[in-house]
């Protein structure tokens, strides 16, 4: 029964965790939105603003129970613990962009950013899958999602 308490709470925690980089990332993200950002010129594809919202929350939701499946497995695979390194490398990454595209203003940094990114993510995936399936099969939204807001990121660079 403790067991399964432990368990509850760090699922929590992880999820807790990634929601918390969505908050931090959201103060940069906040102050330009609305000013800055809806004057920047922007590609076809771009969705509208209030999408970004529900969007990140279920990604920092789903990354939150990958995490904690590959926590659960540190014992038995040393694969988890080098993965669960660069989850947390990535989670630092994701919440620096914010910072950079928007907090700096500046989406030629965050594009550079948004590369490291896009690898952390790749690498903590490939960490993941040797864990487990269902872990690693949780961040292909992610990184399904961050290849989509690189995309964005870049044309936004080019056009402005």
């Amino acid at each position: 029964m403790r067991s399964r308490i432990k368990n509850g709470f760090v699922l929590g925690g992880f999820i807790v965790v990634c929601e918390l980089a969505g908050v931090v990332g959201s103060f940069a993200t906040m102050r330009s939105v609305g000013t800055w950002y809806k004057e920047l010129s922007k590609p076809w594809f771009a969705p509208a603003d209030w999408v970004f919202g529900p969007v990140w929350t279920a990604l920092f939701a789903v990354m939150g129970v990958a995490a904690w499946l590959v926590w659960r497995e540190r014992e038995k695979n040393s694969e988890a613990k080098i993965g669960l390194i660069f989850f947390f490398v990535q989670l630092g990454l994701n919440v620096t962009w914010s910072f950079l595209f928007f907090g700096a203003r500046s989406p030629g940094l965050g594009f550079k950013d948004i590369i490291l990114l896009w690898a952390a993510i790749a690498i903590t995936m490939w960490f993941f899958f040797k864990v487990s399936r269902w872990a690693g099969g949780l961040m292909i939204p992610y990184l399904l999602w961050v290849s989509f807001a690189a995309v964005l990121n870049f044309a936004i660079w080019r056009m402005n």
